[in-house]
């Protein structure tokens, strides 16, 4: 084989390579762009809201899903700056929904600043999965930072005569007895009251307005709790001598949280 027909074969040899070379490349390319087309989310969850156009060229940067990731909710609450010291992750929150529904939360984390404008901080409460919430749905709720016994009485058995809170206390005969006291939290139609109360004392419900002490009254089972049948904290109507006042009546303070 002559010398020149060898350095033709190899000539030829290095263009195959050379060609093979480039069409790798391409496939390589072609690849890539390939691999452009499809969008990848960067975990499991549940696509929210669409941007992206079918056929259309966007952007680096430009949105084109939203995503609930993992499927997870939180609730933003805001609290004041006297509030948030007492706030802390890992507390429970209660959230109520429009249509009525309760749920419980978590405190995830709280927000390093306040908003200059309103001067309140957010506070992130993750949501149980499954959860009759929604994205973009408004609640209120509240976040319990502890709890504490106190004596509480139903907020109708408060009287406010001249600036301060009085209650009436029904003696062995039936006689109401006013006395001054303070008050503190409310909650759930129940007042908070600071001073200590007798364990055995009753004290009237409702009506006191139209009580003084030292009127005399006779107590009677109250309606509603016949009506229930529960075996709730006792109650009692408590009627003066005179026909005009007409009382409620109700036994020891409860313990309230």
């Amino acid at each position: 084989m002559s010398e020149q027909l060898i350095n033709q074969y190899l000539i030829a040899e290095q263009s195959a390579k050379a060609s093979v070379d480039a069409a790798a490349a391409a496939l390589k390319s072609e690849r890539v762009r390939l691999a452009q087309t499809r969008i990848v989310a960067p975990d499991d969850g549940v696509i929210s809201s669409r941007n992206a156009t079918l056929g259309s060229v966007v952007q680096a940067g430009n949105e084109l899903f939203r995503m609930l990731r993992g499927n997870r909710l939180e609730w933003r609450a805001e609290v004041s700056a006297e509030q948030l010291p007492r706030v802390a992750p890992g507390q429970t929150a209660r959230l109520h929904l429009a249509d009525g529904a309760q749920i419980n939360g978590r405190v995830r984390m709280l927000a390093p600043t306040l908003d200059p404008t309103t001067r309140k901080a957010l506070i992130y409460v993750d949501l149980p999965t499954g959860s009759a919430a929604r994205a973009g749905m408004f609640a209120s709720g509240e976040i319990l930072t502890g709890s504490s016994s106190a004596n509480a009485l139903p907020s109708s058995a408060v009287i406010l005569r001249d600036g301060h809170s009085y209650v009436f206390q029904v003696d062995a005969q039936n006689v109401v007895r006013q006395i001054k006291v303070d008050t503190g939290r409310r909650q759930g139609g129940q007042v908070e009251i600071l001073a200590a109360l007798p364990a055995d004392a009753r004290f009237v419900a409702s009506g006191g307005a139209f009580l003084n002490d030292g009127d005399a009254v006779r107590v009677e089972a109250a309606a509603s709790a016949e009506a229930a049948g529960a075996e709730a904290p006792q109650q009692a109507q408590a009627r003066p001598a005179t026909p005009a006042a007409e009382a409620q009546a109700a036994t020891q303070p409860e313990a309230a949280r």
